[in-house]
């Protein structure tokens, strides 16, 4: 599994660079293809006002003192005769005689002319003397000679774009590591998940087997086999318990249990669970008090949150010797609805209190019961508990001493549609230990 997430990194670095050099590619062509324009557009441009300052200044100062008086950096300026003859500057080629004359007789032109490994550019514009007489000024540059300058800019574009790339590639793969890290993790989740459910069922599955392999070796009088079967009932509730349970979980991470959203009161969803929880309480010797029950309007499931109540109380009793007490209330504190289920049971370390709400963790066996015995059910109410207080923006903040007791508080937003609401550290008693769900943990 490791080696493919490792693939899946690669390949979305390979996708991240691959993205960006496509990109830095069609920048590059069209940043190339800008300039190439613009540099052609100035270079005429150029030519053309190097052909009307030559003019101006034969006019004002002679022919012969023109191509003297202008001289422009990379430009080759001449004056010639509508024939083609130089008058000033360096001799024309034939190919800018016939310039000269086809500009004498139309007006000014501009040609470019390939000649082994350069291109160059020339502007012709006629014009006439004082005199009369008639003249036309040439001005030539060597294109490329001057696009190796632009050449070296675009090199040096170049350069920097595969630097970024480099860049984008080490970048791109801390990006890939940090996407796919959550997928690690909900893997390792998911494997560690199907381990623990695998080993939870295998217990009541393996205890049903025994019993009736036991059975069923020899005849037994019908008492035997009654409490035969009554043991293979008891673990087909608990194996039924821990489905439910999972599938509630499956569920709940798949989207698909569906969250009523209406107006009920929080406390009759509390009562409800009270009176669930009464059998379990006296069947264990545990006094379950009921008080400090104020109205409380909250918009939600009351079904999700008769069960978040039926949890809280289970739990609550499961870890309360006999002859301990077990109170739930329901108040309203600063607009924020609260149940409260406190207990005098044998508390919660400080290790384990950060991972009650993992699944299936069920702490230390030398003290998860409070009778020394082995503790009922999977390790999944306070993680469906956690579930349906996320559902409902609620949070649960758990104080605990160990043998003083525990107290959980589920606080729900305030009925004037406030979002959750934080807790200082200032509320948390001296000598407790706290824990709290919510949302992001």
């Amino acid at each position: 599994m490791r080696q493919s997430l490792r693939r899946l990194r690669l390949r979305l670095t390979i996708w991240y660079a691959g993205t960006f050099l496509v990109i830095l590619a069609l920048l590059g062509i069209g940043i190339f293809a800008t300039i190439t324009a613009r540099f052609d557009r100035d270079l005429d441009s150029s030519l053309i006002d190097a052909t009307k300052q030559l003019s101006l200044l034969a006019r004002e100062r002679g022919v012969a003192a023109a191509v003297d008086a202008l001289r422009i950096p990379d430009r080759r300026l001449a004056i010639a005769d509508t024939t083609g003859r130089t008058i000033v500057g360096e001799a024309l080629e034939p190919w800018l005689q016939r310039l000269v004359q086809s500009a004498a007789h139309a007006g000014a032109r501009g040609e470019n002319h390939q000649e082994r490994d350069r291109i160059l550019r020339a502007q012709a514009a006629p014009f006439r003397l004082d005199d009369g007489r008639a003249f036309v000024a040439v001005s030539v540059a060597d294109e490329i000679e001057l696009e190796d300058r632009y050449m070296a800019l675009i090199a040096e574009l170049a350069a920097a774009g595969v630097i970024a790339a480099v860049l984008v590639a080490i970048g791109g793969w801390i990006v890939a590591g940090q996407s796919t890290a959550p997928v690690e993790r909900a893997i390792e989740q998911m494997r560690r998940f199907m381990a623990d459910a695998a080993h939870e069922l295998r217990t009541p599955l393996t205890v049903v087997r025994s019993r009736a392999e036991v059975a069923l070796q020899r005849s037994r009088s019908a008492d035997d086999y009654a409490d035969a079967l009554r043991g293979i009932e008891r673990e087909t509730i608990r194996l039924g318990r821990i489905v439910e349970d999972l599938l509630t979980l499956a569920r709940a991470d798949a989207g698909q249990r569906p969250i009523e959203r209406e107006r009920v009161f929080l406390d009759d969803a509390a009562l409800d669970a009270a009176d669930a929880a009464r059998v379990i309480a006296e069947r264990k010797g545990v006094r379950l008090e009921v008080s400090d029950f104020e109205e409380s309007p909250v918009v939600g499931d009351a079904a999700l949150l008769r069960q978040l109540g039926l949890i809280l109380l289970d739990n609550a009793v499961k870890f309360t010797p006999p002859g301990g007490v077990v109170r739930i209330a329901v108040r309203v504190a600063n607009g924020a609805p609260t149940i409260v289920v406190s207990d005098t049971g044998v508390g919660i370390g400080p290790d384990e209190l950060p991972r009650i709400f993992e699944r299936f963790y069920r702490g230390d066996p030398s003290r998860t019961r409070s009778d020394g015995g082995t503790t009922e059910g999977a390790g999944l109410g306070l993680s469906i508990a956690k579930w349906i207080a996320e559902e409902h923006r609620a949070e649960i903040l758990v104080l605990s001493r160990i043998g003083v007791g525990t107290e959980m508080k589920v606080e729900f937003p305030t009925t004037n549609g406030a979002g959750d609401r934080g807790h200082s550290a200032g509320r948390l008693e001296p000598e407790s230990t706290a824990a709290r769900s919510k949302s992001d943990v």
